[in-house]
C-alpha cells in the first residue's frame, strides 16, 4: 500500500486532501455519474478505450477466452479461460474468491480497526442488519481489486445462501488515500448475501462498489452455491469483496495477519488457500 499511495494521482490528491477538493467530490461519488459512465463504456463508442488499458495494465490476454473486444466493459469483464483458477479442492481449504490485494482483520466488538485507516462496524458495512451480530468477534477479509484484476468473484464453498441485499451509497475511490479518510466500506454502493457453507460455518460476502464503477451484477439469488462457481462481477472499474467469518471458523495464514500489521496488502489469486478450516 505505501509503493500505491506514492503513485496517487494529482486529482485523487486534489479531491480527498483540501476542502476544496471535497466540495468536486462530493458531485463525482455520486450514483448518477456511475450510471452516466456506464452507459458510455458499453456502447462501441468506448472500444478505442481498449488498447491502452491492456498496455498501461499489462495484461495477458491469454489467459482469457478472447482476445478482441466490442465495447470497454466487454473487455473489462472478460472472462478467463476454464482452469486458468482452479479452487483447492480440499474441505478445510478457504480460498481466495477473488484476484486481488488482501488484508485480514480481528473483529473486536462489531468494530473493524484497519491500520492507518478508518475503522468501521460490521453493523455498517451490512446496513444495520441484525445478522452483524453473529461476525462481531469473528474476521474480517478485505480483498481490493485493482483495475488491471480479473473482476468476477466466486462462491468459497459449497452450500446455500440467501438472497442478495443491496445497500445505496456514495462511490468513493477504494485506494489508500479514500481509506485513511474515510470508512468507505460502509459508505459506498454494496451488495452482500450470508451463506451456509458444508466447511466453513456461515459466511458473508459483500461487494463493494468504488468510483466511476458502482455497478455489481450477482448472477442468483437464493438457493444452492458450490465451490469456485461464479458468483458475479464487478463492471467499469476497481472494486473490492469484503468476507466476514464467524469466530473460531477459519483459521487464516499468520503472513496475511503480519503484513497487515505493517499496513501492507498481499496479492492473491482466485481460488488461492488463504485459511483453513478450524
Amino acid at each position: 500500500m505505501a509503493d500505491e499511495k506514492k503513485k496517487e494521482s494529482g486529482a485523487l490528491r486534489f479531491l480527498y486532501g483540501n476542502a476544496a477538493g471535497r466540495c468536486v467530490l462530493r458531485l463525482l461519488n455520486g450514483r448518477w455519474l456511475s450510471k452516466l459512465a456506464g452507459r458510455f463504456l458499453d456502447t462501441r463508442l468506448s472500444k478505442f478505450l481498449v488498447k491502452g488499458f491492456i498496455e498501461k495494465n499489462g495484461i495477458d490476454l491469454s489467459e482469457y477466452e478472447k482476445d478482441t473486444f466490442d465495447s470497454f466493459n466487454d473487455c473489462f469483464t472478460r472472462k478467463i479461460k476454464e482452469g486458468a483458477r482452479p479452487f483447492d479442492e480440499a474441505p478445510s481449504s478457504f480460498c481466495s474468491p477473488c484476484d486481488g490485494l488482501v488484508s485480514i482483520y480481528d473483529v473486536t466488538e462489531g468494530a473493524v480497526i484497519p491500520v492507518k485507516q478508518s475503522a468501521y462496524t460490521v453493523s455498517s458495512l451490512l446496513g444495520g442488519d441484525g445478522t452483524a451480530e453473529k461476525y462481531s468477534d469473528g474476521v474480517c477479509v478485505v480483498i481490493r481489486l485493482c483495475v488491471h484484476n480479473y473482476h468476477r468473484y466466486a462462491y468459497v464453498d459449497d452450500g446455500v445462501k440467501g438472497e442478495n441485499r443491496f445497500i445505496p451509497g456514495r462511490l468513493h475511490t477504494v485506494r489508500p488515500i479514500a481509506l485513511e479518510k474515510y470508512p468507505v466500506f460502509a459508505e459506498n454502493c454494496r451488495e452482500w448475501t450470508e451463506m451456509s457453507t458444508e466447511n466453513f460455518g456461515d459466511v458473508v460476502e459483500c461487494e463493494v462498489g468504488a468510483m466511476l464503477v458502482g455497478k455489481i451484477k450477482n448472477h442468483l439469488g437464493a438457493g444452492k452455491i458450490s465451490r469456485g462457481g461464479e458468483k458475479g462481477m464487478f463492471l467499469y472499474g476497481g472494486s473490492t469483496v469484503v468476507l466476514l467469518t464467524e469466530r473460531g471458523r477459519v483459521e487464516f495464514d499468520r503472513r496475511f495477519y503480519e503484513a497487515t500489521s505493517r499496513g501492507e496488502e498481499t496479492p492473491v489469486r482466485m481460488g488461492e488457500v488463504i485459511g483453513r478450516a478450524v
